[in-house]
């Protein structure tokens, strides 16, 4: 069974990469097509586009993160296979309506990070792959949740497309078991401090946090902060909410209108904050 490393562009991800070799390694990038969000260097932007076989504009994350994975390239001293599906513009749009993902509809995960990886894993592979997660020994209830998810045969499976019906109106669907999910920071007693410790004298540029700026499972203040140190992609999300039709929010009870007006009083630092607060996005 070959196996692979599914890498964020976080430090615990990256340290499997290095210390837990893999046949791939795969890295699935956010795009946006928002020009207000463009990723400022044209020629990183063209060697990303040449990458995914995509235009890159830009990402709803950290811009960080597209220097963290040509450092992590570089350092590993292996190939990243970076893959990408719809731009997050793309997935919220249903029919003349633009419908967010939220804590409970977190499709934006599913269609952005979980779809390209199969997609890549279903063009290339076609075999059931041993895909190394990041959890660390102190999450095995994450881990476990994960285990309980697997078929019979051990494998999470994922409902995909396969052709369409004789009279061709309708898709045909099937759920193919692809990935034997491990992790090897659990087996290894592995805790954060460890991975902190380590990437502290590497030639690898980390993002302040992983996943997307204006991620919904973040804390209020912390999204305030964000909407302060990433302006230009924090008013994506708010531009999201007030052109969608509906009352639909990414966090229910309130907007990020008024999460970046909040606070006023309130000087925020990077040192406020931790991974706690940040939450993730379910990989």
């Amino acid at each position: 069974m070959k196996t692979v490393n599914s890498i964020s562009g976080g430090k615990t991800s990256a340290y499997i990469a290095k210390n837990y070799p893999a046949d791939y390694n795969v890295f699935a990038l956010v795009r946006t097509s928002d020009k207000g969000c463009m990723f400022p260097d044209a020629k990183i932007r063209q060697d990303v586009s040449d990458r995914i076989g995509e235009e890159f504009i830009g990402t709803l994350e950290e811009d960080a993160i597209i220097y963290t994975m040509l450092d992590l390239e570089q350092f590993i001293g292996q190939r990243v296979e970076w893959v990408t599906g719809k731009t997050f513009d793309e997935i919220i749009i249903r029919g003349d309506k633009k419908y967010l993902p939220n804590v409970t509809q977190r499709f934006c995960t599913e269609m952005m990070k979980v779809q390209p990886i199969f997609d890549w894993w279903l063009n290339h592979l076609k075999e059931p792959v041993e895909m190394r997660i990041g959890f660390r020994a102190n999450e095995m209830s994450r881990a476990k949740t994960m285990i309980h998810k697997t078929n019979e045969a051990g494998l999470l499976e994922n409902k995909h497309i396969i052709g369409k019906s004789k009279n061709g109106k309708r898709n045909k669907w099937a759920n193919t078991g692809w990935q034997k999910p491990s992790f090897p920071l659990i087996e290894n007693g592995i805790f954060k401090d460890t991975i902190e410790q380590y990437w502290k004298d590497k030639p690898v540029r980390f993002a302040y946090m992983n996943n997307c700026v204006g991620c919904f499972h973040r804390t209020p203040v912390l999204l305030k902060h964000m909407s302060e140190k990433h302006p230009n992609k924090f008013d994506w999300f708010i531009e999201a909410e007030q052109n969608g039709y509906g009352k639909r929010t990414f966090k229910n009870g309130t907007t990020y209108d008024k999460i970046k007006r909040s606070f006023k009083q309130t000087q925020l630092f990077d040192s406020d904050f931790n991974e706690c607060d940040s939450g993730y996005c379910g990989l």
